[in-house]
């Protein structure tokens, strides 16, 4: 037995010499992944004898779906931890059959076990909140007698929000929410130069550096940092959704759609001119390579279901025998689109592997793991992964606008200071826009950094050569007066 496992779906794949009652069952893999439209990289759990638990796997299909494939990975080995838990455990206890007791094991396995992880708080907050709304779906899809996570009603600190539905009520709420890992310009400059380009650490060309899509690589980071857009969403953007740099014009502006924004939160993005200059640099030569050597090798006309964009001008496909505009795509569907042009089909994915295809999320996350071997060979005491690019946006730019704000009202009359307020807003309430959050409270945990840095701006006015005499100052002044 090897235990529960994660698998991602894959077509083209070879068929079993000996045939099963399953296989027989399924027929052709590729059209029944095809009947029920379950696109590549989707993730199944196996159990530890083997079996396909189809209830189980249904959660999915029918709830995860429309979700980007870095949170339904997540999702996946978060269960995959509590069912092995049952298994290994608690005598091979079926999730269906989950206890109370289950659960209070769990905890104090994943928490306080002097031989289990000892997981830090958030984490388990984070894994209770998932398994907890597989939960719900299980009971009420009938698959489960009962959820063994206590539940609550949702409480918002927010009195314009009303209370939500039920929320686990085994999280701890003793995290470090508060704490925010990013990183500085010169920092973040320092790991892509170093681990991203191949820089040595005092920014030298190193002549055994391998990277062939380094300048791709770093167009790509700096893109992250400068938009705030998640790992998935810049993973899915279109070439339609790229904007056409203006002379003059210091941050261009698109929109991020709803089909491939986190949570549907479709939102105008901003790319800084820098920035959007060295992606358009990356389309016009990494790009464009790329996508002739995929010519070369026929590999456009290999895509299953391709869909077809027939003219550039109007970005829009036919699905079903259905129009359907490219920004009602998903991420999915969106490596699928090709684009008829006058050298031939391309992709109209923005961002592309080695192999001229739509590069997907799991091959930028290995970006940065080879980005921090590099930086730790080196001996460079700094990583990175794609959410400290996102934090980094936001408590950056967040600054900027909170010392841009104060300064212009602090001339203002309070009647100016209202209109100013009225017509430009919060910069909190900006940031959070940009973010896609929904609620402002999840951006407020960026105000607990700009009080740390400007505490440290404070202590850095401490002069370092002081040290305690052990005189009072009262023994000072009588000293000097005598």
């Amino acid at each position: 037995m090897l235990g529960w496992r994660v698998f991602f779906t894959r077509r083209e794949l070879g068929l079993p010499q000996s045939s099963t009652d399953v296989m027989v069952d399924v027929g052709a893999l590729d059209d029944w992944l095809d009947a029920y439209r379950i696109e590549d990289g989707s993730p199944y759990l196996i159990d530890p004898l083997g079996r396909y638990d189809v209830d189980l796997n249904d959660y999915f299909v029918r709830v995860l779906a429309t979700e980007p494939t870095t949170t339904q990975a997540a999702v996946a080995y978060d269960l995959k931890r509590f069912l092995k838990f049952l298994w290994d455990n608690r005598g091979r206890r079926s999730w269906k059959a989950a206890t109370a007791d289950d659960r209070a094991a769990f905890k104090h396995w994943r928490l306080h076990d002097a031989a289990g992880p000892r997981v830090e708080m958030t984490t388990w907050d984070r894994e209770v909140a998932t398994v907890h709304q597989f939960y719900l779906w299980a009971v009420a899809a009938g698959h489960a007698a009962r959820n063994p996570f206590r539940q609550r009603a949702s409480r918002s600190r927010d009195p314009r929000r009303a209370p939500g539905g039920p929320t686990p009520a085994e999280a701890s709420h003793e995290g470090r929410p508060n704490d925010v890992e990013w990183l500085p310009p010169a920092t973040y400059r320092l790991w892509r130069d170093t681990g991203v380009r191949g820089f040595t650490v005092r920014g030298l060309a190193d002549r055994s550096f391998r990277g062939r899509f380094a300048s791709r690589n770093a167009a790509y980071t700096d893109a992250m940092i400068r938009t705030g857009l998640r790992l998935s969403e810049q993973t899915s953007l279109s070439l339609f959704e790229l904007p056409e740099p203006v002379p003059g014009v210091l941050n261009a502006r698109t929109w991020l759609p709803e089909a491939i924004a986190k949570g549907g939160s479709a939102r105008r993005v901003y790319f800084p001119a820098s920035a959007l200059k060295d992606v358009w640099d990356y389309v016009e030569t990494d790009r464009a390579e790329a996508v002739e050597e995929a010519h070369k090798k026929g590999l456009y006309e290999r895509i299953r279901r391709p869909l077809i964009v027939p003219d550039a001008r109007r970005p829009v496909v036919v699905v079903d025998g259905e129009r359907v505009a490219i920004g009602k795509l998903d991420e999915r569907e969106r490596r699928r689109v090709l684009i008829d042009t006058a050298r031939g089909l391309e992709p109209a994915a923005l961002w592309l592997n080695r192999y001229g295809l739509p590069s997907r999320p799991s091959g930028w996350q290995e970006v940065f793991k080879t980005a921090n071997a590099r930086c730790a060979r080196l001996g460079l005491r700094v990583s990175c992964h794609a959410h400290v690019l996102r934090h980094s946006f936001a408590v950056i730019t967040l600054e900027q606008l909170w010392r841009g704000h104060i300064q212009e009202l602090s001339a203002m009359t309070p009647r100016q200071r209202e209109t100013y307020q009225m017509i430009f807003g919060d910069p909190l309430n900006w940031v959070r826009m940009r973010l896609g959050h929904r609620s402002i409270e999840t951006t407020q945990i960026y105000l607990h950094t700009l009080q740390e840095l400007e505490m440290e701006t404070r202590m850095a006015l401490v002069p370092d050569g002081w040290e305690p005499t052990g005189v009072h100052p009262e023994d000072l002044a009588v000293a000097d007066a005598a």
